[in-house]
This record gives structure tokens, sequence and C-alpha cells, in this order.
């Protein structure tokens, strides 16, 4: 999946680059794998922006991905290699032998024509998903669910993977792409192999209007607002933040300050993720 430049034809195109989808085999997507995406611009249930810097960008249709893969010592075939426009991954539409499609994370290596399979009798090759308790120590696996049943919620950004680094009774230990080191029931599913389209983060928006296409409005900085519209705004000319610490325009801790809440899982979290934590 290698990147394309572009020639500095205008300012826009200078240093931009872009995806040569030459992985790619299908150019649309099938429509009995699709829904309509209903997108609210950051808003919540109220109306009231939630989330900043949302909204516009180019129409999407939602593909509806198999995170669950339960569909056991069923082989399907890989038929295509598509673009999703909700994710960075590429997917990959595969069909059962019982006639049943779905679109699955395309990892790494994944060709059309190739067999895959889910279940704990499958192959230990890329695509096959498997109960980790049957995964052995020190393969990289993506798509690896929380909680047996729910769909896999970890690894499944472009390019990241997981490792199994060792089995403590009924748990898996499991080191996620962010460092940390998690302990996983061993009765949950994940993929072998590495999430595909590595090359996702080498690609340069190059201008503001390609933000703009994929949904995202400008972000402006806290220092350049005045006092009224964010805590680091104001001063004469360019100035300091000029406090103790960075903080949110509701100024709340910025920059480092933990945010996580969730105590009832502290318990499976063996190491966390960054340095001296």
């Amino acid at each position: 999946m290698p990147i394309k430049y572009y020639k500095p034809t205008s300012a826009g195109r200078r240093d931009m680059s872009g995806h040569s989808f030459e992985e790619l085999t299908a150019t649309k997507p099938d429509k009995d794998l699709t829904e309509p995406l209903h997108r609210r611009a950051g808003r919540n249930s109220s109306g009231r922006i939630s989330v900043r810097h949302r909204g516009g960008g180019h129409k999407r249709r939602y593909r509806i991905i198999d995170f669950k893969r339960n569909k056991w010592d069923v082989p399907a075939e890989v038929v295509s290699i598509e673009y999703d426009p909700n994710r960075s991954a590429r997917i990959a539409k595969i069909v059962y032998e019982d006639g049943d499609k779905a679109y699955i994370i395309a990892p790494l290596g994944l060709q059309v024509g190739q067999k895959i399979m889910n279940g704990p009798n499958a192959d230990l090759q890329v695509g096959n998903a498997l109960p980790l308790r049957s995964i052995p120590v020190g393969t990289t696996v993506h798509n690896i669910e929380l909680q047996p049943g729910r769909g896999g919620q970890l690894a499944r950004a472009a390019g990241t993977s997981s490792q199994i680094l060792g089995k403590e009774g009924k748990f898996v230990l499991l080191r996620l792409p962010s460092g940390e080191v998690r302990m996983v029931n061993e009765h949950c599913t994940a993929t072998i192999g590495q999430v595909g389209n590595t090359d996702h983060g080498n690609v340069t928006i190059g201008k503001a209007g390609r933000k703009r296409w994929m949904g995202w409005h400008p972000t402006v900085r806290g220092i350049a607002m005045d006092p009224a519209s964010h805590p680091h705004g104001g001063g004469e000319g360019r100035s300091p933040i000029g406090m103790p610490a960075p903080k949110t325009p509701w100024g709340k801790p910025a920059q480092g300050a933990r945010t996580r809440r969730n105590k009832r899982t502290n318990r499976f979290i063996v190491r966390r993720r960054g340095k001296n934590r």
C-alpha cells in the first residue's frame, strides 16, 4: 500500500500525498452490506455541540462490519478488498460456503481468493478469528473483544496490532498498541495478524480543504483568542499561557491530565500506557 506524491501544480498540492489504492479490487460497496449514515455534526440528543470541530464533509454510507466473527467452523472466501470512508483500515468482503456475506477488517497480507474461517478449530493464519485461549503466546492479533460475544473493540485502526504476552488462569495478557498491558478473558475472540493499510500515518493532508472533506472544522488555538473566549487568551502581542497548567476552554486541566474514571476495570490493567504510569 504505497504512498503517492502529487506534483506541486498549486500551493495546495505542494507536499500533499495520498494513498495509491493499489490493493483495492472493488470500486463500489455491496449495497446489502451498507446502511444510511446520519451524522450529527458533533451534537448530542439535545442539539448541543458536545464534540467540537465536526460537521460537513462528503456524504457517506456506513459499511456494516462483522466485528463479532461468530459464524464458527464455516469456511469463507475473500472476494474483494474495498475502501471504507468511515475508518482508516481497508475492509474485505467475504462469502461463506452457505452463501452469507460479510465485511471484515482487512489484515495485512490478506489476498483475494484466500480461505478464512472463524472458531477454535481454525488454523493460525492471517484473517482467521479464534478465541484467545486457542492462540499461542507471541502471536500478533487485532480486532480483540473485551467481553465474550460483544465484538472486537481493540486494535482496529490501520496498522495496529496487539501481542499475546502470556496466559494466567482464565485471562490472557495482551500488549496493546498504546503500550498498555492488559488482561482479557480467554473466551474473547481475536483475529490473527496486523491491520492493513500500514502507510496511513504517512499521508500528508496538504491543505485545509481536504480536512473539510473529511468532516473536520478548523481548530483555533486558545492563545490566539481573547480572554473571554479561552483561559489562554489575552495579553499584548504574543504571550505565554501565564498560568500553572494549561486549561481547556472550560477551565479544566489539559495536556496530560488523567481522565480515566472506570475503577471497575482497573484490576485488569497490568501496566499503564506511556511513561511512568
